[in-house]
Order: C-alpha cells, then structure tokens, then sequence
C-alpha cells in the first residue's frame, strides 16, 4: 500500500510539473521573479537581465543587445509588463532628471573603443538622448566620456550602461569673457600659439561640429562673451578674465602676441581691418595680421578681446594746450628718402630737414596738430609738444629762481662783470618740425645753440671795452648780441622776439667811485636847483603879499584922496582961522612982551639982589653952609624927600655916604 501511496505522489507531482512547465509556457510571469505583477510608476523604469536561454556575449563586453545574455541594453518604462522569472533578473531604477540650469555629462559603460588618440567618445545621433542604449550599442557608440551632453529634461536612461554627471550650466557675467582650452582635438599648427577658429560649433555649445571641423586642443582662439551656456566642461576648459577696459582720457595700445612674423625692419604691425577693434582674433589672422605692436588703438570702452591673443597697455591721450602744437614722429610708412619735394626751397634743406615728410612716410610729420586732444598711438608714432608762444630764457639770481645763473664775463681793464639778462624767443607753427628735425628741442636748442652764443658774444663785447663803458653803453652792447643771436636761431627756424641785457653788477669798489661822483654831482646840481627855488620863492612870496595886501591898497588910496580932500577944507578953515587968531594972538602978543618985560625987569632986578646977597653970605660962611642952608630950607618945604623908597646896604658908613653924595649932587645942581 505504501508503494501504491508513492506511486501517485509522484504521479501527482509530475502532473503538477507538467502543469507548471505548461503554464509557464503559455502565460508570461510578470518581472518580478515567482509571482505578482508590477506596474512601473512614472518615476522608475525597469532594467532587465537576462539568465537563461541567449546568446554570449563577446569578449569585452557586458552589456547585451538583443537575445544576449546579462544585463539588457534597453529598458522599460511606465507600464505593466510580464516576464518569465527563471529567465531574468528585473531591477528598478529612478529616472534621469536633469533641472533647468543643469546639463548631464555621460559617460558610458560599454562600447567600441575610442579612436587613437582621442578622449571622447564620437556623438551618435539615433540613440535618443542615451535613452535607447540598443541603437547606441548597435550604432558604433563608444566607451568613455561622451562628446554630446544631455539638456534640461527627465530622461529614460539606462544607469547600467551611461553614468550621468549633473553639471551646472557655464554662466559669465557682465564685464568678463571666457577662456576656453579644449582638452582634446588635433594637435596646434606649427609656430601657432592658439587654436585655428573653427566654424559651427555655436559657441563651443556644439562639441561634435568642434571636433569634425578640426577643432584643436589648447587655448582657443574664440572666447565666450556675457551669457549662458551648455558646455561640455569636461571637453571644454573655462577660465573668466575681465574684459578689456579703457577709461576716458586714456587709449588702449595693442600687442599680438600670434600671427604671421613681424618684418625685420618694421617696428609696428600693418593696418588689418574687420577685426572688430581686436575683438574678432580669427578675422585678424584671416585678413593676415602680425605678431608684435599694432598700428590700430583702443578708444574708451570695453572690449571683449582674448588676453592670450592680444596684450592691451593703457597710455594717455595727447592733449596740446593752447599755445602749442604736437609735432608726430611716425614709426611706420614707407622710407622718408623716398618722398617727394614739394617746393625748391626744399632743395637747401640740410640731411636732418629731409626727415621732414608728409603723411603715409616715415619720419617726421609736415603736418603738426593744433590745441585739442588726440587718441595716438605712441608706439606708432611719438609726440613732441612744441610751445608757440613767447619762450623766456633767463640768466638771474638764485634767489628768483632762474634756470641759469648770470653770465660772468671780464672787462678790458681787467673788472669781472656779472651780467643778468633774458633772450625771448618763438617758434613758428610751420617752422616746428623742421626745428626739430634740426636740434631736437627746445632744451637742446637752449643748451647748444642760445646759451653758447649769448655767453660767447657778451665775453668777446666786454674783452674790447672797459668795464664803466660797458655799462654805460648797455643798449650798444644788447643789440649787438641780439644781432649775434638772431642770426643763429635762423639757422635752427626759430625767431629771436629779444633779447635783453637786465642788470650789470661791476665789482663794488669801482661802483663805489663811480657813485660818489655822480653823488658829489647830484648834490652840486641839487644845491644849485635849490638856491633857483629859493630865488623864485622869495619873487613868488612877494608878489604872493602884494597881492594879498591889495584889497587894503586899494582902500587906502580911497582914504588918501579923502583924506587930501579932508586936507584941504581943513587947511582951507584953518587958515581962515588962523589968520584971525595971528591977528588977535599978535595983539595979545604985544600985550603980553609988554607984560613980560615989566615982569623981567623985575625978576632981574630981584636976581640981582639975591645973587649979591648969596655972594655976601659965601664970604662970610662959605659955600658949604650956604648949601645946607638951602637944603633945610627945601625940606622945609616938602620939596626934598629925606626917606628913600628902597634902602640899599653896603659897609658901615653907606648912609653917610649915600647922603653925601646925594647932597653934593644937590649942591652942584644948585651951583650950576
């Protein structure tokens, strides 16, 4: 029973097998092994491996295309799908999303070898974005980095077989410029220092036209201006630099640093056009431009030039000032002996005035420029500012700051003569480049031809004449050194305005001489001018009075005749008067002679008496006692005053002599 229990177990079991090998012959498994189904949302895709029942795969491969075996070139995406489970290994996987702003670099797992010599992978265009790895496989696509990049976007790609790399998009701002250095390509051309530009490959955003054009490796010729791009950054190498600046009231002097060999007697580069103020580097080596300085310059702006293709110096602008001119010197052109002459008078030129040429010659320029402001290349051609105006050359001092000091020369009598003194000179528009084809400069001019000539000249003049005579013929002496300076700075076409002799300092014990004379002269005259001045003061005081006394002349003439008038009706009365008081007064002069004698008589009989009786008293007490005598008597009288009305001391017998004497005086009056 046992053996007949066993028996249809195994029946049984072999019926099931059967079944099952029949339904799995019949009806699909979904992917997941044993059972179930799986749908695939739309987030993930399914990667298939197969197991069982396929083809090998070839040596070096491992990824399958078709019936092989391994992993699955293709994919599955969203759906619902059945797969025999004995037959393959299913993985889940994310999709590929790249963001905005991104891109993915791929690189792929399996695939022919790359060419010789190359690092990337060649762009094959029928696998979809990399999302159709058969096609990719079965196309030719290669192992390795690829060339072509994958945009912004949600892709079904394969992991197994591509690696994507998210990248951030290349951004360059405002004011900056990309430098690109591609890392594979052909080798640079010989003697080349950049990569020939290449056609169509849209700012290095189309990596495969790049490379099938002949794009080389190295520094690129191109540059990327302000933007955003999709580069391959692993194809293409970025480094910003600032953009080429130039400020106002400067320009830009440029240098290539590549291009066709600069000829051996040139030192500036030909005129290129269409570079686009060196903006377009392969237009610039298209159109033939040479290495080394640049004729053409930069005004003020902002250029996007390649710095490893040009090197960019900043200079100033020229400004010529009023009162100036700008003679140019021009580095480039054709040999200034191969220019025309223009006038006969050009024919008596000397070697260096045959230098002077017109434009498109080197050499110097004919024309100069006037006031104003100038973009120059002074690599190209130098500027000499030449003034126009009035130019000042003084011998002075030390203390006024001269450039020179006084020139010092010796007299015929042996005296040492400082001279200060200033030569004006000018320099004529038209005349200023053959001046500086003939001396160079104004400051040449100074030192080799001006002062030479004024120092010399004044040395000969003072070697023939005293020291005071050259002084006191200063003007002799000053128009014969113009006459010696104009005539050399003919010769260098520049015009001689003055030339003035200053201050002549002779030594201080001649001037001392000198100045006493003159002063012991001034002082004569000055004597003389004043005694004139005190003569014509005198004459103009007079009649200064005689004039201010007139009114009172005047009036005193008035009073004269009136009064002369007054006199004569005076005179006139008075006489009239008189005569009757002569009349009467004679009378009463009679009366009186009359009277008088009575009376004389008398007195003289009385003085006779007296006399005889003072006679008679001098006999008998002497004339002394007839002195007191009438002294007493006068006391007596009050006539005499004995007190006096200042008492005046002396010695011991001052009184009695003050009296004598007083008395004897009164005696002798009396006496006589």
């Amino acid at each position: 029973m046992d053996t007949t229990l066993n028996q249809e177990y195994a029946t049984y079991l072999f019926l099931l097998i059967i079944g099952i090998f029949v339904l799995f012959l019949l009806i699909p498994i979904v992917r997941i092994p044993f059972s179930g189904i799986l749908v695939v949302d739309g987030h993930e895709l399914a990667i298939l491996e197969k197991r069982f029942f396929g083809q090998q795969l070839p040596p070096g491969r491992f990824i399958a295309v078709g019936n092989g075996i391994g992993v699955q070139a293709g994919v599955k995406g969203p759906g619902m799908y059945f797969f025999t489970p004995f037959l393959y290994r299913i993985k889940k996987s994310p999709f590929t999303n790249i963001p905005e702003g991104k891109i993915g670099i791929v690189e792929s797992t399996d695939g022919n070898p790359v060419a010789q010599g190359r690092i990337f992978a060649k762009a094959i265009s029928t696998h979809n974005m990399f999302q159709d790895g058969e096609k990719f496989l079965a196309d030719g696509g290669e192992k390795g980095i690829q060339i072509s990049i994958i945009p912004p976007g949600i892709y079904q790609i394969n992991p197994e077989l591509f690696v994507v790399t998210i990248r951030d998009n290349v951004y360059i701002p405002p004011g900056q410029l990309g430098i690109i250095t591609a890392t594979d390509g052909l080798p640079l051309s010989s003697g080349r220092l950049l990569a020939d530009h290449v056609k169509d490959h849209k700012h290095f955003e189309n990596a495969q036209a790049f490379i099938s054009n002949g794009g080389q490796r190295g520094p690129q010729l191109d540059v990327l201006l302000p933007g955003t791009y999709r580069l391959n950054t692993e194809l293409f190498k970025l480094e910003l630099k600032t953009a080429t600046v130039v400020p106002v009231g400067k320009v830009g002097i440029v240098t290539a640093l590549d291009g066709a060999p600069l000829p051996a007697d040139e030192y500036v580069a030909e005129k290129i056009d269409g570079h686009m103020d060196f903006q377009d580097a392969s237009q610039f080596l298209l159109a033939g431009g040479q290495r080394g300085p640049q004729l053409d310059l930069l005004r003020p702006g902002t250029y996007y030039i390649n710095p490893l293709m040009f090197e960019v110096t900043l200079q100033d602008i020229v400004e010529v000032k009023r009162g100036h001119v700008s003679v140019l010197v021009s580095n480039y052109g054709k040999s200034p002996l191969e220019a025309p002459i223009q006038s006969s008078a050009e024919l008596k030129t000397s070697v260096q005035e045959q230098y002077v040429v017109p434009k498109g010659y080197r050499g110097i320029q004919k024309e100069v420029l006037g006031p104003g402001r100038y973009y120059l290349n002074l690599r190209a051609s130098m500027a000499y500012i030449v003034s126009t105006t009035n130019i000042i050359i003084a011998w002075a001092a030390q203390d006024q700051n001269p450039k020179y000091n006084p020139l010092m020369v010796i007299s015929k009598d042996g005296f040492a003569i400082e001279i200060a003194m200033k030569v004006v000179i000018r320099v004529r528009p038209d005349q200023a480049p053959y001046m500086v084809a003939k001396i160079g400069s104004i400051d040449n001019l100074i030192q080799n031809v001006i002062q030479p000539t004024v120092a010399s000249s004044l040395r000969n003049q003072a070697s023939e004449t005293s020291a005071m005579s050259f002084m006191l013929h200063r003007q002799e002496e000053q128009k014969k050194v113009d006459q010696r300076a104009r005539g050399e700075l003919e010769k260098y076409h520049v015009e001689c305005v003055s030339v003035l002799i200053c201050q002549i300092n002779l030594p201080q014990e001649l001037m001392d001489t000198q100045t006493q004379r003159i002063i012991a002269a001034e002082q004569m005259e000055m004597f003389i001018t004043e005694g004139n001045a005190e003569d014509q003061r005198a004459i103009m005081e007079k009649k200064k009075a005689q004039a201010n006394i007139q009114p009172k002349l005047v009036e005193a003439e008035i009073d004269t005749q009136i009064a002369t008038q007054s006199k004569l009706k005076t005179v006139t009365a008075a006489e009239a008067e008189g005569e009757s008081k002569r009349i009467i007064a004679e009378a009463e002069a009679a009366g009186i002679q009359a009277h008088g004698e009575a009376d004389a008589a008398r007195i003289l009989a009385i003085g006779k008496a007296t006399a005889s009786a003072y006679e008679l008293q001098s006999h008998a007490l002497g004339d002394n006692q007839i002195a007191a005598i009438e002294i007493a008597k006068q006391i007596a009288e009050g006539e005499v005053k004995i007190t006096p009305d200042f008492l005046v001391q002396g010695g011991e017998n001052s009184h009695t002599s003050l009296l004598s004497a007083y008395l004897s005086k009164l005696i002798h009056s009396h006496e006589a």
